[in-house]
């Protein structure tokens, strides 16, 4: 029985409110956020992190003046605990999950493309069926993504699979395509162009997470032996038409921002591949009921015979 002994032991030494201490330290990292949070004193926190030492054998958490910095050996539990306490509430509260109940905030991160394509509709059945439940969206920040999502800053992304950390899941939304466009007075309206002529144009990007001059068609025209002419970036999809039309230039836009009365279309000889429109979460959500409830009503917008691909 010594198998079973040991396994009672390590049990006995560990408790949920243990658990529940470590998790929002992990996310936290300061111990009277902490304490406010679960309704205890800092003292009581202390208490439950000098146990936390005890049994994993490890400083766990490393005072400094903005808070706690966790070692490598409680970096590397986040996962399992937030995996087990999510298991946990789940075995305890079931299948039922009432939309009319939920109180908190959800944040959701995107561009303002998805503020027209995605977010209208999403909104609309959350505040139908969930009027008491906060919404945050916050914009794209692709170099500070993976924290923001580790802490629980945010909680859903939509965007491009090309933005998101290899190991999160997600969940196709619809297909999208680039359409190439330019002013609705621009010397380059009215006339079809070969790809060479294209790419010798001068041409506007836009670029929500990080400035610079580099599009994300720039492979596929390098593919067909061609340098783009990229003269300007802004960081708004909104915008880009006004900016087009006043710059004469041409840009390429997703069709689901068309029309516009600021831009036309051009007839161009090849067009750029497809693209995904995703949302993803971070790997510890995957049993979190609202997150769960939230893809469903995404589900029933984009993909109402529920076709979608989750990965």
């Amino acid at each position: 029985m010594l198998v079973g002994d040991t396994i009672i032991s390590g049990i006995n030494r560990l408790d949920l409110k243990q658990l529940r201490v470590l998790q929002l330290l992990l996310q936290e990292r300061n111990l009277s956020k902490v304490a406010t949070l679960m309704g205890l004193t800092q003292q009581a926190i202390s208490e439950q992190l000098r146990k936390l030492r005890n049994t994993f054998d490890d400083e766990m958490f490393i005072r400094t003046s903005h808070g706690v910095i966790p070692t490598v050996v409680a970096e590397k539990m986040e996962h399992k605990v937030n995996e087990i306490l999510a298991n946990i509430d789940e075995l305890i509260s079931g299948e039922t999950f009432d939309a009319t109940a939920q109180s908190g905030v959800i944040q959701i991160s995107t561009s303002d493309y998805a503020l027209v394509t995605v977010l209208p509709m999403l909104l609309q059945k959350i505040n139908i069926e969930a009027p008491n439940l906060k919404v945050i969206i916050r914009g794209f920040e692709s170099d500070n993504l993976n924290q923001l999502m580790v802490t629980g800053e945010l909680d859903l992304i939509i965007t491009f699979p090309e933005f998101i950390p290899e190991n999160y899941p997600f969940m196709l939304l619809f297909k999208e395509h680039h359409v190439c466009v330019t002013g609705n007075q621009s010397i380059f309206r009215g006339k079809k162009y070969q790809l060479s002529e294209i790419a010798a144009m001068p041409q506007l990007i836009v670029s929500p997470s990080r400035a610079g001059l580099k599009g994300s068609h720039d492979a596929w025209f390098a593919e067909k032996g061609y340098q783009r002419n990229i003269v300007m970036s802004v960081p708004s999809f909104l915008s880009a038409p006004h900016m087009i039309q006043c710059t004469n230039t041409i840009g390429f836009l997703p069709s689901r921002l068309l029309p516009n009365p600021h831009i036309v279309p051009l007839e161009i000889s090849e067009s750029p591949p497809s693209f995904d429109v995703i949302v993803a979460w971070h790997p510890r959500s995957k049993n979190n009921p609202l997150h769960q409830w939230i893809l469903n009503l995404l589900k029933d917008i984009f993909w109402p015979d529920n076709t979608n691909s989750i990965k």
